[in-house]
């Protein structure tokens, strides 16, 4: 059986009628230019660090992959896919042509390869364990056997196959995947935050109180005598409750008792106390922090990038700017 591609039309398969009426599958990569004159995977991973060089290491080998794959790997008589969201259906081809520049057709997508379609199969005719094989958000993949398989059985007028007992078990367990894939964005975040110099992260939590309704100041550089910013109803203090605000951004040590009982000493009796240490705190630090004649909350890491989550959407734009964060929805 020939190997079966997939070359997304574009975000939201904003070509795919292009791609059909033309009988063509396309990419963009538009500052690389013609890549047929590129021979080894080298020589594509060069070009594009080359041509891109504000990419990461790891996007100049993915783009030199994917790139590498649809000039060099996909041949004559290999089958290919492409998606339309909107209607929810699979463009089933053949590809006819090897690799040809054309930046007169689609000046943004000038890498071609012809295509003679065969057919549409909709993805509500496929079963779950296709369809999440098919869900790679990559502009080109090469389709699972099993997928193919089930593709040109469908696309033939067959019925897709009963749900397995593995497929219902999958969808049984989509809240385990749903935990992982939050564990693993708040580890994420964890990083961003910790990346991080010390006045981004304080200008960050004056940001996150804000967002929760008070009004801040913070300190200039310099001795702070014990507080960085200052938040109230006010701005100024004067209304209760003043929350007096310690930033530690330390990600490699603790704080320990003793900076916990130095802060507690400039306090007024009506203060509230926030001591946000990222590199988090001594079992004595937190055993000060609960004997504490004001009332004081202890946040490290964890606890700042969970409230920031909470709050992100009621932060203003010069604070999310220091934590840029993209919504992801989930069927509920």
């Amino acid at each position: 059986m020939k190997p079966m591609w997939m070359v997304r039309a574009e975000v939201g398969g904003r070509l795919f009628e292009e791609f059909k009426t033309r009988s063509l599958v396309a990419i963009g990569w538009v500052d690389l230019g013609d890549l047929g004159r590129l021979k080894s995977r080298e020589d594509f991973q060069r070009e594009v660090g080359r041509a891109l060089p504000t990419m990461r290491p790891g996007q100049v080998a993915a783009s030199a992959g994917q790139t590498f794959r649809f000039v060099r790997e996909i041949k004559i008589g290999d089958r290919i896919l492409t998606y339309n969201p909107p209607e929810r259906i699979y463009l089933v081809g053949t590809i006819i042509g090897d690799h040809e520049y054309d930046p007169a057709g689609l000046p943004e997508d000038p890498n071609i390869r012809r295509v003679e379609w065969q057919g549409n199969v909709a993805r509500d005719q496929l079963s779950v364990a296709t369809r999440n094989s098919l869900g790679s958000i990559s502009t080109l993949f090469l389709v699972s056997a099993e997928a193919a398989i089930e593709i040109e059985a469908v696309l033939k007028g067959a019925l897709a196959p009963a749900a397995t007992q593995a497929e219902q078990q999958e969808s049984v367990d989509v809240d385990d995947l749903l935990r992982n894939m939050q564990n693993r964005a708040l580890e994420f975040v964890k990083d961003k935050v910790s990346e991080l110099d010390w006045q981004e992260m304080q200008e960050v939590v004056a940001g996150l109180l804000r967002a929760m309704g008070y009004k801040t100041r913070i300190s200039p550089s310099g001795p702070d005598r014990g507080k960085d910013i200052v938040a109230s109803p006010d701005g100024f203090g004067f209304q209760s409750p003043r929350i007096v605000v310690e930033v530690k951004h330390r990600t490699s040590s603790s704080m320990g008792a003793h900076e916990i009982r130095s802060f507690l000493g400039g306090r007024h009796a009506d203060d509230k106390g926030l001591y946000v240490s990222t590199g988090g705190f001594s079992k004595d630090a937190r055993y000060e922090a609960e004997r504490a004649r004001i009332p004081l909350t202890l946040m490290d890491l964890d606890d700042l990038v969970r409230a920031i989550l909470e709050h992100y959407e009621e932060m203003d734009a010069d604070t999310q700017r220091l934590i840029p964060l993209r919504k992801v929805y989930w069927p509920g």
